[in-house]
């Protein structure tokens, strides 16, 4: 039993790190903190309390960081990828059964076509939409989108068509999926909706605040790297031009400026307007479903990490939204994979220190080896330097 003055002694200690992507998960990060925290207080006749939180920024790794934190298992649904060939992709859903995460590149990724030539005018949301109804058919009512590392330009529009809604050519045909038939759209036929999809809460992960159209649209910034010529690019963009109007027409919706309307091809557009989605941060989305204010209430140190804390990681990042939602008195300290900013980039963005795991000139795959038995130590040694104070 501790004395009466270890009790007054004791350590509060928030852990919230991202994955160090390729060398070890948010989980296993988050679970190596905590292993060096105990080895710092281990004799130190300080009193413990960890809180432990697999983090992540809404883009690649979110689903895992979410599955690690409710402490549930992936499931998983059979699904098409961008261009309609089946395909499964996995999804996540909060203990409670309520909640469900889902990333839209398990789907539509550019990774899931990379083995034939890209397709930018055919690529399809429609896998999303499908992963999206198994979502609703187990019983969620509210769902995080992740939309990074998209290979598709449709507005969203292949989604929209999996839970339910048509978009129609002047004559009354359904148009073809894919953004390369989207100037032709006259109207819209939302009748048979999903009325679960109509009621459920969706909010967005989105870090980029490109609109929809224009020359920092959808199109004309992200389509290159989906294989759009110039050529390409035109008619996208003429197609989102008339998705928007369309999408006025029937909603009184404007999306066409909407921030951050224009990322993963637009998907946010019609998703906002039919569905009335929410567009945030994805670091801000991913703290409020997993609760991370009430989780750094209290607390004397907070750590955090990621495999590489450089300037981007100020711009809305998982270092960056930890830091953002701990009271200002309480320290904050990064271990990461290589640290590539300065003491002053540090203290600007309001870190306390950072410190690299590399113990001396390695080898990336040296370190990706051994990053978990080296995060712990080098959290042992951050946590015995603090409890020297």
């Amino acid at each position: 039993m501790p004395t009466a003055e270890q009790r007054h002694r004791s350590l509060r200690v928030a852990i919230v790190p991202d994955s160090f992507k390729g060398s070890a998960s948010a989980s296993e990060v988050a679970e190596a903190m905590a292993a060096g925290v105990r080895d710092a207080a281990s004799s130190s006749g300080v009193g413990l309390e960890i809180r432990t939180l697999p983090f992540a920024d809404g883009g690649e790794g979110t689903l895992d960081a979410l599955l690690g934190a409710w402490g549930t298992d992936a499931r998983t649904t059979a699904t098409t990828d961008a261009l309609g060939r089946p395909t499964t992709a996995r999804y996540g859903v909060s203990p409670d059964g309520t909640s469900a995460i889902v990333e839209a590149a398990e789907a539509n990724g550019l990774p899931r076509v990379s083995d034939v030539p890209l397709q930018p005018l055919a690529a399809s949301t429609h896998g999303v939409g499908v992963l999206a109804r198994a979502v609703l058919d187990a019983g969620c009512t509210d769902v995080l989108l992740c939309i990074g590392g998209s290979a598709t330009t449709d507005g969203g529009t292949g989604m929209l068509r999996a839970l339910g809604v048509r978009f129609l050519a002047a004559d009354g045909t359904e148009l073809p999926d894919g953004g390369g038939h989207l100037r032709d759209l006259a109207t819209l036929d939302t009748s048979g909706l999903d009325p679960r999809a109509a009621a459920a809460r969706w909010r967005i992960a989105c870090d980029v605040t490109n609109p929809l159209v224009g020359e920092r649209g959808a199109a004309a910034v992200f389509g290159p790297q989906k294989g759009a010529t110039p050529a390409d690019v035109e008619v996208l963009d003429a197609g989102l031009s008339r998705l928007a109007d369309v999408l006025a027409d029937h909603t009184g919706v404007e999306v066409r400026d909407l921030p951050g309307a224009g990322a993963a091809g637009g998907m946010p557009a019609a998703l906002t307007a039919l569905l009335g989605a929410e567009i945030a941060p994805g670091g801000l989305l991913v703290a409020d479903t997993l609760g991370l204010p009430a989780l750094l209430d209290g607390v004397d140190l907070v750590l955090t990490g990621e495999g590489r804390l450089d300037s981007q990681s100020f711009g809305g990042k998982v270092v960056d939204t930890v830091r953002g939602l701990t009271p200002p008195a309480v320290p904050v300290v990064v271990v990461a994979g290589s640290v590539q900013v300065d003491a002053a980039t540090l203290a600007d963005a309001g870190i306390t220190a950072a410190f690299s795991i590399a113990n001396g000139p390695q080898e990336l795959s040296e370190m990706s080896t051994g990053a978990v038995a080296a995060v712990t130590a080098t959290t042992t040694q951050v946590v015995r330097l603090l409890l020297a104070r």
